[in-house]
């Protein structure tokens, strides 16, 4: 009897060892799927609240991991993380604007804020992925 609990640790230590080596290849393939989980084109809906800009404007955008970039039409830089917070530059000629909110499944929402054709402007934005 005494042999028998030096040979239980020997025993449990592959299964243990198996189990994490198993854990350790799942995980980034885990990883990677949630960090595509807002992959695509984005069109995106602008609704000006707030100064003398036109509103109802749609543009492109496109999701790639946590990137977000241009799908046609002037430069676009941003970010989206895990949780769907998302925050984003664009820029066309002199006009630039900023924004940030929230995507969640094929839908986003947020707000924006810039200069539009010399004019200061702000307001919200609506987005469904296509």
């Amino acid at each position: 009897m005494a042999h028998f609990p030096q040979f239980v640790p020997q025993f449990t230590r592959p299964r243990r060892l198996a189990l994490l080596a198993v854990l350790a290849a799942a995980l980034p393939s885990i990883a990677d799927a949630r960090v595509g989980r807002y992959d695509g084109i984005w069109n995106v809906t602008f609704a000006t609240t707030r100064g003398n800009c036109g509103s109802g404007y749609s543009v492109p955008f496109t999701v790639t991991g946590s990137r977000v970039s241009s799908a046609g039409g002037g430069r676009v830089s941003g970010r989206v993380k895990r949780s769907g917070t998302v925050a984003v530059h664009v820029s066309v000629g002199a006009s630039h604007a900023s924004g940030g909110g929230q995507l969640a499944g094929v839908n986003g929402s947020g707000s924006w804020r810039g200069i539009i054709s010399g004019d200061r402007c702000s307001g919200t934005w609506q987005a469904m992925r296509t």
